[in-house]
């Protein structure tokens, strides 16, 4: 489990890939003494297990499922990602829940220069979309944002200074791609109140009396 609070920006050194599956090694910042073999980490959203470790590199064997749903393979040597090690117990959590399990990949539609802050618009794909709520939560290749005015496929987000400076969002342009994960507290209501088939719906709820 991840917060969305980005803790380094990682350069990309090296990428093999392979019949049904990615090597990743990255240069990273983070103290490698408090790194171990089977450690998760979020890299630009996605949940990875470190599978080696020397002084400040990273490895990591990325699956033929992560590498279908997710942006990972489209990477290239020298590219900054996004690193978050996975929250411990009586940490805070500064954004929100986050898996590190991608629910599709978006795409930015514009952006739009606000002062010190930068608009950003999303279009989502079909499986995002029901979780655009107004004020709520989506992680952006790893990063906790606050959705805006959701319309449809789409929605916008406000970068603040400190999120520029703290991550490559700044660097999207439009037609860029990125990992999008939906609001995981969100998932479980839809699914448990009917938009998943569960029957439970408003008219099940006013017959039994929890609204009128």
């Amino acid at each position: 489990m991840f917060t969305g609070i980005i803790e380094d920006l990682a350069l990309v050194e090296d990428l093999q890939a392979k019949p049904e599956s990615l090597r990743l090694e990255v240069l990273t910042a983070l103290d490698a003494e408090s790194l171990a073999p089977g450690d998760s980490i979020a890299v630009n959203g996605v949940c990875l297990t470190v599978t080696g470790i020397e002084s400040d590199h990273l490895v990591f064997d990325v699956s033929h499922e992560t590498v279908a749903s997710s942006t990972l393979r489209e990477l290239k040597r020298g590219d900054r990602i996004h690193l978050e090690r996975a929250l411990s117990l009586g940490g805070r959590l500064g954004g929100h829940l986050v898996t590190g399990h991608v629910d599709g990949v978006g795409e930015v539609v514009r952006r739009v220069q606000r002062g010190d802050n930068l608009d950003l618009f999303f279009r989502v794909p079909q499986a995002v979309e029901p979780y655009l709520v107004d004020k709520g939560s989506v992680a952006v290749d790893g990063v906790s944002l606050t959705i805006n005015q959701p319309q449809g496929s789409t929605f916008r987000t406000t970068l603040i200074p400190h999120t520029l400076g703290m991550t490559t969002l700044g660097e999207l342009r439009a037609g860029d791609r990125v990992n999008l994960e939906a609001d995981i507290i969100g998932k479980y209501v839809r699914h448990f109140t009917g938009g998943s088939g569960s029957g439970i719906d408003e008219e099940f709820l006013s017959r039994h009396g929890f609204i009128s």
